[in-house]
């Protein structure tokens, strides 16, 4: 199969859909890789890195969506990519179509085999292409969210983790998979007065294990997340329906009760956000103030850290690449039914529910996009 590896365009986004180590295996398992030239220089990898893998170099993103069957990226592709894909061809990458209407017009347009990371499932009911990034943004959170708590970016000028005889910063986190776990777990670190919020007990239980008392637990109700979103200094919106629009947790009311200078970190940006007033920023101007609360909501967190990123996102995609390549799209979803979970569009048709639903769209099933 020609795999072809494009150039990221998103502003501020420096990973690279494949790195020199996967370009190498899809060679030995005889496939070409094209890869667009420069398209790992942001996350350390040279176009000779990838010459000594194998990997041909192109000069344009035109080339490689022109000649590849298989496009391997880590964003959505934006509306100039979009245009070049076409029928026939698959598209492997992060998609998360249910808060964007017009990528999913333009993927059904396109008639292209969209298969998402973040809806590739595992054994567990886990999110395995999804979770490297996930811990990888959880770990940031709080790291940003103490940026923007400085007085100098417009935050409280609280410290998170205090100081003798000066009280921790209190910060909130809602949700408590991947994401919350990580965010928790560097919070507390940082010496910060950190609660988990989840609506699933066993969960809570777990979370309360592990940290052995150095971080709080409580039930996520509409009661209680209100209660402690006004004590908060920092609240860090981790929450996830896999492939579906977030749920929208903090209204823009409840701001009125934090105090001046709060910090927001919506992790949940890529998915619209947690709370109602997020919308997506970039690495390059990432806070906004909404009623005196800062909100920091770039929707490519790993970006910032994008050698670590890409490492992680390639060693989990890895697997799942070879077997689309080796065997086809169609028959590597036969045979798992996990990566079956990744198609969101085929030939036109949506295949995904949660994203049907989302955006009120007719859905058909990936069993039946098999037999199209």
């Amino acid at each position: 199969m020609k795999i072809g590896c494009p150039k990221e365009i998103k502003p501020q986004e420096f990973r690279v859909g494949m790195t020199p180590n996967a370009a190498r295996e899809a060679v030995a398992h005889g496939h070409q890789v094209m890869i667009e030239t420069g398209a790992g220089v942001g996350a350390g990898f040279t176009d000779a890195d990838y010459i000594a893998a194998g990997a041909s170099i192109v000069g344009t993103a035109e080339e490689v969506f022109a000649g590849a069957e298989m496009v391997v990226k880590v964003k959505e592709p934006q509306a100039v990519e979009r245009a070049r894909l076409r029928e026939g061809q698959v598209l492997f990458t992060y998609l998360h179509l249910a808060p964007d209407p017009a990528q999913t017009h333009d993927l059904l347009a396109s008639g292209v085999t969209a298969i998402a990371y973040e809806t590739v499932t595992d054994e567990r009911g886990g999110l395995p292409l999804l979770a490297p990034m996930s811990e990888v943004a959880g770990r940031l959170a709080p790291q940003v969210g103490a940026w923007t708590l400085q007085k100098a970016n417009g935050g409280r000028g609280v410290l998170l983790g205090g100081v003798p005889g000066v009280l921790p910063a209190k910060v909130l986190v809602i949700g408590g998979g991947v994401v919350g776990t990580q965010a928790a777990r560097v919070a507390a670190g940082m010496g910060a007065d950190v609660t988990i919020l989840d609506r699933s007990v066993p969960r809570l239980r777990y979370l309360d294990d592990i940290f052995h008392g150095t971080v709080k637990t409580g039930y996520a109700s509409a009661g209680m997340t209100a209660e402690l979103v006004a004590e908060a200094d920092m609240v860090i919106g981790a929450v996830l329906i896999p492939g579906a629009a977030a749920p929208k947790l903090v209204t823009r009311a409840q701001l009125a009760t934090m105090k001046p200078g709060a910090a927001i970190v919506d992790v949940a940006i890529d998915q619209g956000g947690c709370f109602e007033t997020s919308r997506a920023t970039t690495h390059q101007d990432p806070i906004y103030e909404v009623d005196g609360i800062l909100h920091y909501c770039v929707a490519n967190m790993p970006g910032a850290v994008a050698r670590t990123s890409t490492l992680a996102l390639g060693n989990a995609t890895l697997p799942f690449l070879l077997a689309l390549a080796d065997k086809g799209w169609k028959r590597a979803c036969a045979e798992d039914r996990h990566l079956m979970a990744g198609l969101n569009t085929h030939a036109g048709k949506l295949t995904y529910a949660a994203v049907g639903t989302a955006l009120g769209l007719p859905v058909i099933t990936p069993e039946a996009a098999l037999a199209i």
